[in-house]
């Protein structure tokens, strides 16, 4: 099994800055990618950035700047900086991975964290 664990989420006002953290355990091979995913009320999950192995990062067009993700490959673990939050930020937001659990590509898997809480308020 692979647990994704995350900390960071809470409450910041509009302008704010929180930073997410993840640590990915368990019967793990290699990390590919490791990156954030968001859900807010009524709207469909969306990928906020990813990072790959390699050091190859992705972030979703509302971004803007206004993030910043970086990993230890030896960590196995990924942190979201997110800096001049908005309103429109409020969601859970996800942790996800693909990686092996082994060396056989049988053992590709996607794995996912529970969610942590991000509001942006006054």
């Amino acid at each position: 099994q692979v647990q994704l664990e995350e900390s960071g989420g809470g409450l910041v006002q509009p302008g704010g800055s929180l930073r997410l953290s993840c640590r990915a355990s368990g019967t793990i091979f290699a990390i590919i990618a490791m990156g954030w995913y968001r859900q807010a009320p009524g709207k469909q999950r969306e990928m906020v950035a990813t990072i790959n192995r390699g050091g190859g990062i992705n972030y979703g067009d509302f971004v803007e700047g206004r993030f910043t993700i970086t990993r230890d490959n030896a960590g196995n673990t990924v942190d979201l900086q997110m800096d001049n939050m908005e309103p429109e930020d409020t969601a859970v937001y996800y942790c996800h991975s693909h990686l092996y659990q082994t060396s056989r590509s049988r053992d590709f898997i996607e794995a996912w964290g529970q969610g942590t809480q991000v509001t942006v308020s006054s």
